[in-house]
């Protein structure tokens, strides 16, 4: 995610030694180093004669689930070959590496658009998924978390049926989600709290455009404070630190 010899300077070091609360808001390029293609990467090969915003949403699922279901479920087992990498490790770390060199508690919050779970496999353990996850399918009917599926195989196939609910015997779909659907309220609440309440926003290989995630560093820019972003290319934000 970063260069080798980064010039980070002295204030932005002393301010993070300072920090007691420190939210993180992550984005595709944060997994990118995994092998993770992006969204839209992910549409090539065998799905690449479709849409992915038409797979990705209430009307690609009504007009054919089983596709839809495929789609997610290769991009599931996809996720579960990949493994976590070191800007993952060094974000679990962050609050005991802190501790260590100062001897105070530190929070630290990570606030991801990503639907993997790499984040949580490397060892963070407060995490909230503004858009879902490949790992938290429910029922379309009822709404129920969907439990014990089998793993998905890697060998993509173009359809697929979607197992059923145990409680209403609904189609369970992806829990992601989907263009045209609201982010989940517990989620966005916890994700604003935690802006609202942290000391730093670490902004982590998001482009910054994607709404209503790219409103947070905004919010933090407009309480004062500090804001520093790590990505390849410098995105939107004015009065942060940078570290390209």
């Amino acid at each position: 995610m970063m260069s080798d010899n980064l010039n980070i300077p002295d204030d932005l070091v002393t301010r993070l030694l300072d920090a007691r609360r420190i939210a993180v808001l992550t984005g595709a390029g944060m997994s990118a180093e995994s092998g993770i293609a992006t969204f839209r990467d992910v549409s090539n090969g065998l799905w690449s004669q479709f849409d992915p915003r038409v797979l990705a949403s209430p009307q690609g699922w009504a007009n054919d689930r089983d596709l839809v279901w495929a789609w997610y479920e290769y991009r599931r087992a996809m996720v579960m070959k990949a493994q976590p990498n070191a800007g993952h490790f060094a974000i679990a770390q962050l609050a005991n590496a802190l501790q260590a060199a100062h001897g105070k508690e530190v929070e630290v919050n990570v606030i991801t658009q990503n639907v993997d779970d790499l984040h949580e496999r490397a060892g963070t353990t407060s995490v909230v998924h503004l858009h879902g996850s490949l790992f938290g399918p429910r029922c379309k009917a009822c709404g129920r978390p969907a439990r014990d599926l089998p793993a998905p195989s890697d060998v993509p196939v173009m359809k697929l049926r979607p197992p059923r609910c145990t409680h209403c015997n609904g189609y369970v779909r992806p829990g992601v989600v989907w263009f045209g659907e609201d982010l989940p309220k517990d989620a966005w609440r916890k994700a604003k709290a935690w802006v609202n309440d942290c000391d730093c926003l670490l902004v982590i290989g998001t482009s910054g455009v994607v709404w209503p995630a790219a409103q947070l560093p905004v919010d933090a820019q407009a309480k004062g404070k500090l804001v520093v972003e790590i990505n390849p290319h410098v995105i939107a934000l004015r009065q942060s630190f940078c570290i390209p």
